[in-house]
């Protein structure tokens, strides 16, 4: 009989991973939620650790490579969250969740071998299965959408020859070995270990498969989809291993990342079908000229100083740019001037402005940026029409009008932050390169449209100086 001790600890991670995922859904309150799901772990480890022979059957074997493993494990993770850039967190989160997945696999895959195969229940055996399927998917997926985001490759669509025929292929290869793997046993009653790793193969290829067709734009939803399958193929390996804990947790995941997965492909204004296989059935376009054939207004510091001292209302549009600048801090620095004019200033937050769900809300946060001034998508967006100056720092597929009126644009459909509706237009770029999105923005042609050309924080400080002396 389990002791009392172990289901109160397990009901208490429980909790935690819950109240966790409760306060990541603010910014006010995400850190607390961070320290809540880091505590949740930390008891079902210990859990794990003391009450192995209830999970395991016995005394926990290999127990020194286990801890040097974990110490290991730990250390590399603690460098690497105190050294990433915030411009690198979806990088990271892709990154850990494709290990998540690829542990859940490896681990079912031993138990499936390890087990023997007669002793296991059909139901233990299909979770088997799944766990392998989905969290290979998961990890190779991951993995290429890591590569995408840290420019190792191209961000573009990646369409192979035939790439429709093959992903639906592998697709029907790879659930059909999934079945035969459960329902056909030999005589002795084992399933085949041969089909078990011609699955695990299919299903890292199918991972590949299903990423490289996607576009950067849409990168961040693949991300919380990849996320919720690592959490759906934890929650199978908690019921392979018997483990309580694990199960709770991945169904949270699982659950949590569908729901987020959901939302962002409603933000994008698009199914999620058209997202993963959008690229197969897209028209080739012809590209515009360069951008350096087509004026644009520049402007210098002095003369975005003017615009924006002398306007009543001001949104700014955080993008990548200014994570990329680190130009958080600056650019609050330059509202908190505005506002002592009595000029009125708003952050419009896009859904998927970054790399990644509430990207910039945590950039902000880092500058203590007041979170009633940032303001969602559908709250601000009636109020550029009544705006004096939009100044966009770093952004571009989130307020491009192509998503508006161009059919044929990988962004099309998606409900942008309309900034062309503004009086003004301020652009701080680097230079004309296109968005995330490989495509141009007809904005930053526009004649009310000013360019203040350079690296934001610097020129954001320029400004900030230019205002202080009007």
């Amino acid at each position: 009989m389990t002791p009392t001790w172990v289901r109160l600890a397990e009901l208490g991670a429980s909790v935690l991973f819950i109240l966790a995922l409760k306060g990541l859904s603010s910014p006010k309150t995400a850190r607390r939620g961070n320290l809540l799901g880091a505590a949740g772990a930390t008891i079902a480890t210990i859990v794990a650790f003391f009450y192995g022979e209830k999970f395991y059957g016995g005394p926990i074997q290999h127990l020194p490579l286990i801890i040097v493993a974990t110490a290991i494990g730990s250390v590399i993770g603690w460098i690497a969250a105190k050294r990433v850039q915030m411009t690198q967190m979806p990088q990271m989160v892709a990154l850990f969740n494709g290990v998540g997945g690829g542990a859940a696999a490896v681990v079912s895959t031993i138990e499936f071998l390890s087990a023997g195969n007669p002793a296991q229940t059909r139901a233990a055996l299909a979770a088997t299965v799944f766990t392998v399927l989905v969290g290979s998917v998961s990890f190779t997926g991951s993995i290429l959408t890591f590569m995408k985001l840290q420019e190792l490759m191209t961000s573009r669509p990646v369409v192979i020859p035939a790439g429709r025929y093959i992903t639906s292929l592998v697709g029907l290869l790879t659930i059909g070995s999934a079945i035969v793997l459960v329902t056909w046993l030999d005589s002795a009653g084992n399933a085949s270990s041969s089909i078990l790793f011609v699955l695990l193969g299919l299903s890292l290829i199918m991972g590949l498969l299903l990423v490289l067709p996607v576009g950067g734009a849409d990168v961040p939803i693949v991300i919380s989809l990849l996320n919720a399958f690592t959490g759906l193929s934890v929650a199978a390996s908690g019921y392979v291993l018997g483990n309580v804990l694990l199960i709770v947790a991945g169904t949270l995941v699982g659950a949590s990342g569908t729901l987020l997965t959901r939302m962002m492909a409603q933000a994008m204004g698009r199914p999620l079908t058209n997202t993963l296989f959008g690229a197969f059935t897209a028209k080739a376009t012809t590209a515009a000229g360069p951008a350096e054939d087509r004026p644009v207004k520049s402007a210098s510091p002095e003369d975005v100083a003017i615009m924006l001292a002398y306007a009543r209302k001001v949104i700014i549009v955080p993008g990548y740019g200014l994570a990329v600048a680190q130009a958080q801090n600056t650019i609050r620095e330059l509202v908190e001037l505005l506002q002592a004019k009595g000029i009125s200033v708003d952050y419009a937050i896009h859904p998927v402005a970054g790399r990644m769900p509430g990207h910039m809300n945590v950039l902000l946060a880092e500058a203590n940026v007041p979170y009633e001034q940032l303001k969602e998508m559908d709250e601000i967006n009636p109020e550029f029409a009544e705006t004096d100056v939009a100044l966009v720092v770093g952004a571009n597929d989130v307020v491009n009008p192509a998503a508006r009126n161009d059919p044929s644009a990988p962004i099309y459909g998606m409900p942008i932050l309309n900034v062309d509706q503004a009086q003004q237009v301020v652009f701080l770029k680097r230079s004309m390169r296109p968005g995330f999105a490989g495509i141009e923005n007809e904005v930053l042609f526009d004649p009310r449209t000013s360019l203040l050309f350079g690296d934001a924080k610097e020129s954001l400080t320029k400004v900030v100086s230019a205002v202080k002396n009007l």
